[in-house]
């Protein structure tokens, strides 16, 4: 069943992890699986963390950089009740935050593994303009 844009919305600010397509140079898609917090008025912030990488300038910051169109796609997956299946794709911009962002503390809120070391970023804010999705059941 088609989800209306109020419960996609909130399956998407509930999940824990998402996959983040920005659109490399020549135009293709550029998934990556990604953490998030949602903001008020419908925005995702997310950041480069402490997590072992090869560099702290990733590139989907040149991606967004270069072209701000964004998606985000969300899924449950139960392989003993497909009644509970569901997914959420948000369209929207990104932008790039070397410093830190208004609402970049709701990470350290969400992931219990910032406690100790916080983002230093850079950082993406999403706004998201359409927000779609369908699940197997809609909630009462």
């Amino acid at each position: 069943m088609r989800l209306g844009p109020d419960e996609a919305w909130e399956r998407l600010a509930a999940a824990r992890s998402a996959v983040l397509v920005t659109l490399d140079a020549d135009g293709a898609p550029a998934p990556v699986p990604f953490v998030f917090a949602p903001l008020a008025g419908r925005r995702l912030v997310t950041a480069v963390d402490q997590k072992p990488k090869s560099t702290r300038r990733l590139a989907r910051l040149a991606q967004v950089e270069a072209d701000p169109r964004v998606a985000v796609l969300a899924d449950h997956y139960d392989d003993t009740d497909w009644d509970r299946l569901w997914w959420v794709r948000a369209a929207g911009t990104g932008t790039v935050h070397d410093t830190r962002p208004d609402g970049a503390e709701a990470l350290v809120d969400r992931y219990r593994q910032y406690a100790d070391a916080p983002p230093a970023g850079p950082f993406i804010v999403i706004t998201v303009a359409e927000v779609t999705g369908w699940a197997a059941t809609v909630r009462p």
